[in-house]
């Protein structure tokens, strides 16, 4: 995926729907650093980075170390809109779950919507 696509608005609720229900019944990592770690360690099960992030450099190796550990890599529009669905009273540049919880299905039907939609 890259960082420039717009997710369609059906996938995009559902990645929100998915990181509030893991943030109740499973559990997330919130920001870049926690997030790249979560990758890298291979544990992420669904990671969202905001495209608005500034600099880009924060988020630029998503894309690829996403792909190195097959993980669903899911473009949200804003920083804001990501915090407030991970339940942080900031903006955040990326949210992985590490646990789903509830959210197995959701994460499962958005890996394949977006497996679909990169072809």
């Amino acid at each position: 995926m890259n960082l420039n696509d717009d997710l369609p608005k059906e996938i995009l609720n559902k990645v929100y729907e998915a990181i509030e229900v893991a943030r109740k019944t499973g559990k997330i990592k919130k920001g870049s650093n926690e997030v790249t770690k979560t990758i890298e360690r291979g544990i992420a099960k669904l990671v969202a980075v905001a495209k608005d992030t500034d600099p880009k450099e924060v988020i630029m190796h998503f894309p690829a170390l996403c792909k190195e550990k097959n993980i669903p890599l899911a473009v949200v529009p804003s920083k804001e809109e990501l915090g407030a669905t991970a339940g942080l009273p900031v903006k955040t540049a990326a949210v992985a779950i590490i646990q789903e919880g509830d959210a197995k299905k959701l994460i499962n039907d958005i890996a394949s919507k977006l497996e679909k939609q990169n072809g």
